[in-house]
């Protein structure tokens, strides 16, 4: 997540990310058929009418989710993923699906303090878990160093890796603040870098690492 320019403003990532979670729906914005686009006003109107026009079809389940410290109440399709949830329901982008076989690691987000592969389990029960995505990372100022580090060693070509590796580094950081380099590597062995950047995860997180021990930020 780098700054992005936004009319004649730069926002940092932090405030992107800050935007992104604020924009989160704590309650569907409307109730709709995924089917037919019929729309309703309740979620029991929305059971009658696939009884109704499409029977024999699974209806779409209400579930709640903590995700970054934000309840959110959405109705969804039962077989929809997490990572899918994520972008087309709550508007988080920085999981990113590219294998879509839970081989690549560039869907991870934590949930319930574990690294877990957003493409791989379905949000519909992930109900009770507490998920934290890389825009409620950006979020904490005790994670900065660990983002600035990876601008500055260019931990990234595309970029579009570099959220599931920044959320492994936060889970590696979160049980071990003082990693050597193969115990980062074990941790990040789930990621993978096509554009051939892995080299440099290891030294961006060392010296995050002593940034952070420096400001106590692994005493905030």
């Amino acid at each position: 997540m780098e700054t992005q320019r936004v009319g004649t403003t730069l926002k940092s990532a932090s405030e992107q990310a800050a935007a992104m979670i604020a924009a989160m729906p704590v309650q569907p914005k409307s109730i709709r058929c995924p089917i037919c686009r019929w729309q309703g006003l309740s979620y029991a109107e929305l059971i009658d009418h696939y009884a109704a026009e499409h029977p024999g079809i699974v209806a779409p389940v209400v579930v709640t989710l903590n995700v970054n410290g934000k309840m959110c109440t959405l109705i969804i399709e039962p077989h929809l993923t997490l990572k899918q949830v994520l972008q087309f329901h709550l508007g988080l982008i920085g999981a990113k699906q590219m294998c879509d076989r839970g081989a690549c690691g560039s869907c991870t987000v934590i949930m319930d303090g574990k690294a877990t592969l957003s493409c791989n389990i379905l949000a519909a029960e992930c109900e009770g878990k507490v998920i934290q995505t890389v825009e409620g990372i950006a979020v904490i100022p005790k994670w900065k160093p660990l983002i600035d580090a990876y601008c500055k060693w260019d931990a990234m070509q595309c970029g579009y890796c570099t959220p599931g590796f920044l959320v492994a580094a936060k889970v590696l950081l979160d049980r071990n603040p003082n990693p050597t380099e193969n115990e980062i590597n074990e941790a990040l062995s789930g990621n993978i870098c096509i554009c051939g950047t892995q080299p440099r995860h290891s030294q961006a997180i060392t010296e995050a690492v002593r940034v952070m021990a420096e400001g106590g930020a692994f005493n905030a």
